[in-house]
């Protein structure tokens, strides 16, 4: 299937992407910020995941909350999510309200610091920490996604510390500070606007130049620190957690190419083929076969600076313990790395990710979030057509020589968790 794609520069710098789709009359607003945890300098961090918060309490002509409340008295859905490096928004609603998503985004980034107060940053920057701590914290696992970045990325790297930030820095910050880094990053010409569904493209096009297009560009935005990084970790990194958790569950990730690169497409495969749904290598080794896990998965972490992650997971069944689990994930892969797989297998794992794409295309607001992310990492939305074509020219050939060269032990991460009680048995 190919996707309709058409694309606009706005004068301030925003670019605009449009796909038309009236097989349901629902259009979605995606807009993504290129700015995410790894823009936060030393003492200041937590600084976008906080602004993922502060961006719904008002602006100029909009109260406090009342961006959820219009989007859904017209009937829509809408929310925000923050990542290493980016940030997002979106509303999903009947086509005939479009305006109503389009004012509001161009309204908060545009006129929002005049409605920003001390009272309002103190009320949101205790709500990120009640957040960290009833979502993160008191979670079975829930610090996995910011211990498996702190334990892949060296200390100076920017994808290396946690997308929350730390209560010292959210604490330390002033209205002065957050200020300051709303007029660096969130401005046009660090955004990607998307609209995908029920709509006419002209006049879409009309109303976010009306909107959007009187809102000054930015002063530009200074330059990460150096991403670069060796092509493998260099050796098998381990850390070991012990939590209030029933079981063990471990992650098994992999430095790899960063998203969009001709390798990064080899590392889904390499994915799918070990940890995506009940055909995978892991599910039939580790759940039906060996009965060592309950679940296990597989995911690529779509970095596009740097390097990418590729990251393995098994939850233990009752009574495994962690090194027994870790020990049948690793045979999974140095089965793959030894062996190879038929094409068959590459077959399947190519089929899968395709079928997942369809099903995500039929979506307006995943696919306008797909259309977001192409544009901002790769500066190219129509790449979402080339998808499935560039899955499809991954060999078994080229599987198997990934998987010796980026599966090794010289490029391991290992992240596990383990009960309480069975580390103090342990000890």
């Amino acid at each position: 299937m190919r996707i309709p794609i058409d694309t606009h520069l706005l004068d301030n710098g925003l670019r605009v992407t449009l796909s038309e789709d009236h097989r349901a009359p629902i259009v979605a607003v995606n807009l993504w910020y290129h700015v995410g945890s790894a823009n936060e300098r030393t003492g200041r961090t937590g600084f976008a995941h906080l602004f993922e918060h502060m961006l719904f309490q008002g602006s100029e002509h909009v109260g406090a909350n009342e961006h959820f409340e219009l989007v859904q008295r017209a009937g829509g859905m809408l929310n925000g999510s923050t990542w290493l490096d980016r940030t997002n928004y979106f509303e999903t609603l009947p086509s005939h309200h479009l305006e109503l998503a389009l004012w509001l985004e161009a309204e908060r980034m545009g006129r929002l610091l005049p409605a920003m107060t001390q009272e309002k940053l103190d009320t949101q920057r205790g709500v990120v920490m009640n957040e960290r701590r009833w979502s993160v914290d008191n979670q079975p696992y829930g610090t996995w996604w910011e211990r498996l970045p702190a334990l892949a990325f060296p200390p100076e790297h920017p994808f290396h510390h946690s997308l929350i930030g730390s209560f010292a820095d959210l604490e330390a910050a002033s209205l002065d500070d957050i200020s300051e880094f709303f007029r660096t990053y969130y401005t046009p010409d660090n955004a990607v606007l998307t609209i995908a569904g029920d709509f006419d493209p002209a006049q879409a096009l009309a109303l976010v130049r009306r909107h959007f297009g009187p809102i000054p560009r930015g002063r530009g935005t200074p330059p990460l620190p150096d991403m670069s990084l060796p092509p493998r970790l260099g050796g098998w990194l381990r850390s070991t957690v012990e939590d209030e958790v029933m079981v063990p569950r471990v992650y098994l990730a992999f430095r790899v190419p960063v998203f969009g690169s001709a390798a990064s497409y080899v590392a889904g495969i390499c994915g799918a083929i070990l940890g995506m749904r009940r055909g995978s290598l892991m599910h039939r080794a580790l759940v039906r076969e060996g009965q060592v896990a309950s679940a296990v998965g597989a995911s690529t972490w779509d970095l596009a600076k740097g390097a990418d992650l590729l990251v393995l997971d098994a939850t233990a069944r009752p009574g495994v313990d962690a090194g027994r689990l870790e020990q049948a994930m690793v045979t999974a892969v140095e089965r793959l790395r030894q062996d190879g797989v038929p094409d068959a297998e590459v077959a399947r794992a190519v089929a899968l990710i395709e079928t997942d794409f369809v099903t995500t295309m039929q979506s307006a607001s995943d696919r306008a979030d797909k259309l977001s992310l192409f544009a901002t990492y790769l500066g190219d939305p129509h790449r979402l057509n080339e998808e499935v074509e560039r899955y499809r020219a991954v060999t078994a050939a080229g599987v198997a020589a990934f998987a010796r060269e980026q599966m090794g032990e010289d490029n391991r991460a290992t992240l596990t968790f383990v009960p309480r009680a069975a580390a103090a048995e342990a000890a």
